[in-house]
């Protein structure tokens, strides 16, 4: 990765191994930028119908910036992607199923949101292919921001 000038937050370049699509993408800061987004997990939308709004705005913004809640991922995927909940998306790359549903689960449970019963039924089916995984932290290696 190469960032711009001496900022940490700026990336120029770099390869994204996105885990929506399972696929390499190789990342320029420019017109193609769109091609890799930053996707919130649980949708901000979502998290406004499952509790949010009973937040207090600094919790909003909060849980709006939390890496816990945040990924690097294909630009087209996310945008497929909008809004939706698990019962209504879920990756092209099967292998990040168990991961960002787990993810999701983390973010619902540090911000006291609820799920749906449609959520929970495809959050269950999701985690039954993976009894082993479990509820990544703020420290955990796929979500501690690396410098």
């Amino acid at each position: 990765m190469k960032f711009e000038g001496t900022s940490k937050c700026t990336v120029a370049s770099g390869t994204l191994a996105d885990p929506y699509t399972g696929k390499s993408i190789a990342f320029q800061r420019g017109p193609k930028s769109s091609a890799v987004q930053i996707d919130h997990l649980v949708a901000l939308s979502d998290t406004w119908q499952t509790g949010a709004q009973q937040l207090p705005q600094a919790q909003r913004e909060a849980l709006a910036n939390d890496p816990l809640n945040l990924v690097a991922a294909d630009g087209p995927a996310n945008m497929g992607k909008g809004d939706k909940d698990t019962s209504s998306w879920l990756l092209a790359n099967k292998a990040f199923d168990c991961t960002y549903v787990a993810r999701q689960i983390a973010v619902k449970q540090k911000y006291h949101l609820w799920v749906t019963p449609a959520e929970s039924t495809a959050m269950k089916k999701t985690l039954e292919t993976c009894p082993a995984q479990k509820l990544p932290t703020e420290s955990s290696p796929d979500v501690v921001l690396k410098p």
